[in-house]
């Protein structure tokens, strides 16, 4: 929520969805045994690097889609420093594929979202 003209809302059975100009960049809910599990967009660079780690592989529906998305669902996944990392990759993926109109109106720029 820190990230500049991002929303949150609860969707798709309770899962926290968070977006920027109305376009989904990360979704997070909990697994039937209470273990936590992120979801975000990612380069194509990051997907092949991330889809192979323990505790993180390709997002579930996303993937089979061809969309470049990990789910991070179990240990030892990422460190909060480096899942914050990709959930800004994330919001900066999805921001600069907004068009210039949205961008400008959310005020974040026309040339790439920061």
């Amino acid at each position: 929520m820190a990230l500049p003209a991002t929303t949150h809302v609860v969707q798709w059975r309770g899962s926290d969805v968070w977006k920027v100009g109305g376009k989904v960049l990360a979704f997070s809910g909990e697994s039937d045994d209470g273990t936590p599990w992120f979801t975000f967009k990612v380069s194509d660079i990051a997907y092949e690097m991330l889809r192979v780690q323990q505790g993180l592989r390709p997002a579930p529906y996303m993937a089979s889609r061809g969309l470049k998305w990990i789910q991070q669902y179990g240990p030892p996944g990422l460190t909060d420093d480096e899942l914050r990392d990709y959930l800004r990759q994330s919001y900066r993926l999805v921001a600069a594929k907004l068009t210039k109109k949205a961008r400008r109106e959310l005020g974040l720029g026309t040339d790439q979202a920061d």
